[in-house]
Parts: C-alpha cells; sequence; structure tokens
C-alpha cells in the first residue's frame, strides 16, 4: 500500500501546522542583503537541508520513527534547538500536528517537537521511513522557498527551479538518515542560527521566526 497520500496531506501547506508563519530565520538574511536571488537562496537552503537543521530534523524523526516512545528524540529535539525562535518554531508546529493527527487519524501522540511528531505518527501508522524522510525534506525547503517568495523578488518559476535543483539535497540527505541515530545529530549551518537568533529583534517582521 502507498501512503503517498496521507504523507502530502500531512506535508501540505493546507496541513493547520501553521508552517506559513515560519521563516526560520531566512527573514533575517533576507533583510541583511545576504539571500537577494534565486542563486543565493539556493546557496542558503542546500547546506541547511543537507548540513543544518534540516539534518538534524531528519535524524530526529528517524529515531522516533523506529522507537518504542520517542522519549529520547524529543528530548533531544528540545535540548538541541538552537535558540528560542527555533525552539517555538518546532514546539508549536509539533502541537498543531499532533492535535490534527490525533482528531482526523486517532493517532495517540501529544506534546511532540514538529519532525518527533511526524515520526512517531508514521511509525504509528506503518508508513515506511524512506518515504516519509524525502517528503518531510521536500515541505522543508518548500516552504522556505515559498518563504523567500513573500520576503523578496522571486517569481514562481525562479522559486521552482530552486526547488528542483534541491532534489540530489533533499535525496542524499534522506537516504543517510534512514540509519541515522541520536549519535549522529549535528549540524553545522552556524550562519543559519545567528539568524534565527537575530530575528527576534528584527524591526519590521513578517514571518514568527
Amino acid at each position: 500500500m502507498s501512503h503517498a497520500l496521507t504523507l502530502m496531506q500531512w506535508l501540505s501547506p493546507a496541513f493547520p501546522v501553521g508552517a506559513f508563519a515560519y521563516s526560520h530565520g531566512l527573514e533575517q538574511v533576507i533583510a541583511d542583503g545576504v539571500v537577494t536571488d534565486a542563486p543565493s537562496l539556493q546557496d542558503w537552503l542546500a547546506p541547511l537541508v543537507q548540513h543544518g537543521s534540516g539534518w538534524a530534523d531528519a535524524v530526529l524523526l528517524a529515531v522516533a520513527h523506529r522507537a518504542d516512545t520517542g522519549a529520547d528524540a524529543e528530548a533531544a529535539a528540545r535540548a538541541f534547538a538552537a535558540s528560542a525562535e527555533r525552539l517555538q518554531e518546532t514546539d508549536l508546529q509539533g502541537a498543531a500536528f499532533c492535535q490534527t493527527a490525533r482528531s482526523v487519524w486517532g493517532v495517540e501522540i501529544d506534546g511532540l517537537t514538529y519532525p518527533v511528531a511526524v515520526g512517531r505518527a508514521a511509525g504509528i501508522m506503518g508508513i515506511p521511513l524512506a518515504e516519509t524522510l524525502p517528503m518531510y525534506l521536500h515541505a522543508f525547503a518548500s516552504n522556505l522557498v515559498s518563504v523567500a517568495q513573500r520576503a523578496m523578488p522571486l517569481g514562481q518559476t525562479d522559486g521552482q527551479r530552486v526547488l528542483a535543483a534541491l532534489t540530489p539535497v533533499i535525496t542524499d540527505t534522506a537516504t543517510r538518515a534512514e540509519t541515522a541515530t541520536l549519535d549522529d545529530l549535528s549540524a553545522t549551518s552556524f550562519a543559519a542560527d545567528i539568524a534565527a537568533m537575530r530575528h527576534e529583534t528584527l524591526t519590521h517582521r513578517i514571518f514568527r521566526t
């Protein structure tokens, strides 16, 4: 049985986690003039997926998917959050995901950060990790492309070019994360972490993070 439609629903912009409200620090670097066009956006997103919070989320999702309770992954997710805004982002989205998954699918999860919630729900429903990880990372990247389209001059076609160019990065990161453990949890996108911290004091903000 293919679970593609369930994953598409969970990770679509229509799913009520409010992902559209979070820029993951991207709004700050757009304001700084670091990300100004499609090439610089791609340069910002690729390492974020492959070596930054995208990778960390993928590891947490994978560990939660394989676990009996996800408690270790949840504790690591909260401890590993690099800033108050990053924790807020994953906490609020996770709570919203849990609430909807309980209400619609009867999945008994509550109070989990976002990647842990998705991993636990997929594990409980028997959705393979190999299907879940690339869809999650694609949704992560797609949301940030959408952020850029709202915060800077970036056309729809250029946005899709960026997302298409990220496909090999998403595929590679998902494959590596399938067998990852909490010992593999890491992030080396320090500029993105600092941007998320600085975003708290950005004077004119569209996004929550």
